[in-house]
C-alpha cells in the first residue's frame, strides 16, 4: 500500500516529526553534546519506522517535496544574507587567514573522498557527499547538493549525504578537543600565553555576538520582504548561470537557491556601505533557523534507508579516512598557519567542528577547550565568522566546481 501525502499534509508530517525530535532531544543528554539538530533525529524515526513497514510490505510513503524546495531556497538566501565583506575587512589578515585555511579544507576533503572511491568502486559523485558537501556542509548542505546528484542518476544520493553529515557532527565533537588539547599540553602554551605578549584581535566581541532585542514587526516584514526579493531576483539570475555553465558542462545545473544567495550577499553589502538602507541580519536569522528546520525536517522524513545497504562499508572507510586527515590537518597545518600558540589550538578545536559538522559544534569545542584553560577571544572572534558567515557560501562553489568536473 502507497500513502500519499499532498504538499500541505508533507509539511505537516516534517513538523510533527521535528517536534517529536526536539523532545527527545531535551530528555536524551547526548542529542545535544553532539549538537544532533531535531528535525534529524525526528526524521530518522520517521524513516526508520518506514523502512520497517516497506521491509514488511505493509506500507510506503511519498511526499510532496514542493515546500521542501521553497524552505531550502529561503535557508540558503539568508546564507547570502551573511556574506558581508565589511565583516570580513574588520577581521583583517588572520580572517583571511583562517578562512583560507577552511576552503583548502572543504577542497581536500572533496580530493580525498574522490580519491578513494575508485579504490572501493563506488561512484565519484556519491564518494563526494562524504566529504565538504556533508563534512563542512552539514546536513543544510548536503541535503541541499543531493537533488544534483540524484538527478545524474543516483537515487540514493540524499541518504548517503545525511547519513555523512550526522556521522560528521559526532566525529567533530569527539576529536576537536581532545585535538587542542594534546597542542595545548605538548606546547606548552598556557605558560607562552602568559609570558609573551598578547597579539589577539582588538576589536568588542558585541559585534559579532547575537543580540537580543524586542520583537519588532516592521523589521520582521523587512526581513521576509528582503528574502522574497531576493529569491525571486535569485531564479533569473540561477537560469543564467545555468544557461552559462551549460556550455561547458553537459547535464549539470545549479540548484533553485545559487541565484538567491548571489542577490542577498550583494543586498547585505549594499546595506553595509549605505545610510539610507539596512538589513535587519537579526530576523533574517531566525527566518534561517525556522526555514532550515523545515527544509531539514521535509528532507529526513523522505530518507530512503535501504540505499545504505550495498555503501555503508565505503562510506564508512572514506569518513574515518576523513577523520585521520582532519586531525593531520587540524594540528599540522591550521595550529602553524594561525600562529604556533594558544589561540590558533583553540582554533584547530574550532575548525574541526565546523570542519566536521557545523558550527554549533564548532562554539561548543571551543568552550570545553577555553573552560579547562581560559578564554581565547581572537578564536570567538575568527570561528563563528569563518564557520557561520562565509564557509558555507564558498563551499557551494566548491561543491559544484567538483561536480562539474566528475560529470
Amino acid at each position: 500500500m502507497i500513502i500519499q501525502f499532498n504538499m500541505i499534509q508533507s509539511i505537516g508530517v516534517a513538523v510533527i516529526f521535528l517536534l517529536i525530535g526536539q523532545t527527545i532531544k531535551k530528555a536524551v543528554p547526548i542529542f545535544s553534546r553532539y549538537a544532533i539538530p531535531s528535525p534529524v533525529i525526528g526524521g530518522l524515526i520517521f524513516s526508520i519506522l518506514h523502512l520497517l513497514l516497506r521491509q514488511s510490505n505493509i506500507a510506503s510513503f511519498e511526499f510532496d517535496a514542493t515546500l521542501q524546495t521553497f524552505f531550502q531556497t529561503m535557508f540558503f538566501c539568508t546564507v547570502g544574507f551573511n556574506a558581508s565583506f565589511k565583516m570580513l575587512k574588520i577581521g583583517g589578515k588572520k580572517i583571511l587567514v583562517f578562512l583560507s585555511i577552511s576552503v583548502v579544507l572543504a577542497i581536500l576533503q572533496n580530493l580525498l573522498a574522490v580519491g578513494l572511491s575508485g579504490v572501493l568502486g563506488i561512484s565519484p559523485l556519491i564518494a563526494l557527499l562524504t566529504a565538504s558537501p556533508s563534512l563542512t556542509g552539514g546536513h543544510g548542505t548536503a541535503a541541499a547538493v543531493a537533488p544534483s546528484i540524484e538527478a545524474l542518476g543516483h537515487p540514493e544520493a540524499l541518504t548517503i549525504g545525511l547519513t555523512a553529515a550526522t556521522f560528521g557532527l559526532i566525529a567533530g565533537s569527539l576529536l576537536g578537543s581532545p585535538m587542542a588539547n594534546r597542542l595545548i599540553l605538548k606546547h606548552n602554551l598556557m605558560n607562552k600565553k602568559n609570558s609573551q605578549p598578547s597579539d589577539e584581535i582588538n576589536i568588542d566581541l558585541p559585534i559579532v555576538e547575537t543580540k537580543k532585542t524586542i520583537l519588532d514587526t516592521n523589521k520582521i516584514n523587512k526581513a521576509f520582504f528582503q528574502i522574497l526579493i531576493a529569491m525571486a531576483i535569485g531564479t533569473y539570475l540561477t537560469d543564467i548561470l545555468n544557461t552559462l555553465v551549460g556550455h561547458w558542462y553537459d547535464g549539470v545545473t545549479f540548484p533553485s537557491y545559487i541565484g538567491a544567495m548571489l542577490v542577498a550577499a550583494v543586498i547585505r553589502n549594499i546595506s553595509d556601505n549605505s545610510t539610507r538602507f539596512n538589513t535587519p541580519i537579526e530576523e533574517i536569522e531566525v527566518v534561517g533557523e525556522v526555514s532550515l528546520n523545515l527544509f531539514l525536517g521535509m528532507a529526513l522524513i523522505t530518507l530512503k534507508l535501504w540505499h545504505l545497504i550495498d555503501l555503508a562499508l565505503p562510506m564508512l572507510i572514506i569518513l574515518l579516512a576523513q577523520c585521520i586527515m582532519m586531525y593531520i590537518y587540524g594540528v599540522f597545518i591550521s595550529y602553524r598557519f594561525m600562529g604556533k600558540n594558544y589561540d590558533s589550538a583553540v582554533m584547530v578545536a574550532g575548525l574541526t567542528g565546523f570542519g566536521m559538522g557545523s558550527t554549533s559544534n564548532a562554539m561548543a569545542n571551543m568552550n570545553s577547550v577555553t573552560e579547562k584553560y581560559g578564554y581565547s577571544k581572537t578564536a570567538f572572534f575568527i570561528v563563528p565568522i569563518v564557520g557561520s558567515l562565509f564557509i558555507d557560501f564558498i563551499n557551494i562553489g566548491i561543491i559544484y566546481t567538483f561536480i562539474g568536473f566528475l560529470t
